[in-house]
């Protein structure tokens, strides 16, 4: 009986210990998984920071709403100064919409421009600041202009930056746009227009950077 009983005292041993060693083992194997996620992540992070590129000529297929909306996000978590947040988005998928402001874009090179300054592109964000939230407007519209173009490079869409949205807003027209959506047009200021859309034709490569691009201070 004794004999027994020290078989069986063994057998739990040997059992425990497989058990302590597999749930080592799952634990070591969660932590590598977590790790390889982690750096996985980084890379894609990196890699489309590195290879977005300024795009200027689009289909007209407009990307799904979701698509949008989650870029526009990217866009809200932009850091601001103080966490004022005074940038706001209006996201423009409206065709007529679109295209008045395409028309008021191009007439700040000349009331009889007839170009398209958005190339094409049938979805732009614009970016405006609240000039009263916080000194730093300009450059909280800046970041956030900076996330909508990374965040709709990482969806692949091409996006760019057009200027002048500064102007377009001062205008009358502009200013009725604004206050039709509730907006205060004696606060807010355009930052710029982040267009985008699905690339036609090759995307663009990137050119060399410069020399003494950065400079160490150590």
């Amino acid at each position: 009986m004794k004999k027994l009983t020290l078989i069986i005292a063994a057998l739990a041993l040997l059992v425990s210990g497989c058990c302590n060693k597999d749930a080592s083992t799952s634990s070591a194997s969660n932590g590598t998984n977590e790790n390889t996620k982690e750096a996985t992540t980084m890379n894609t992070t990196m890699q489309d920071l590195l290879t977005r590129r300024s795009v200027r000529s689009y289909t007209d297929e407009v990307p799904p709403r979701e698509v949008i909306e989650e870029i526009c996000k990217a866009g809200t978590y932009a850091p601001t100064g103080m966490n004022r947040q005074a940038p706001i988005i209006i996201a423009v998928t409206n065709r007529e919409v679109r295209d008045r402001l395409s028309k008021l874009n191009a007439a700040v090179f000349g009331p009889d421009n007839d170009m398209d300054p958005f190339y094409g592109a049938p979805v732009v964000l614009v970016v405006l600041a609240d000039t009263t939230a916080a000194m730093t407007w300009k450059e909280d519209g800046s970041l956030v202009m900076g996330n909508l173009l990374n965040a709709a490079h990482a969806k692949g869409l091409g996006s760019c930056w057009i200027h002048r949205a500064k102007e377009v807003f001062a205008t009358d027209e502009g200013k009725a746009i604004l206050a039709g959506l509730g907006i205060d047009t004696e606060k807010y200021v355009g930052i710029g227009n982040c267009i985008l859309g699905y690339v036609n034709g090759d995307y663009p490569e990137a050119k060399p950077r410069k020399e003494n691009y950065v400079y160490w201070i150590e």
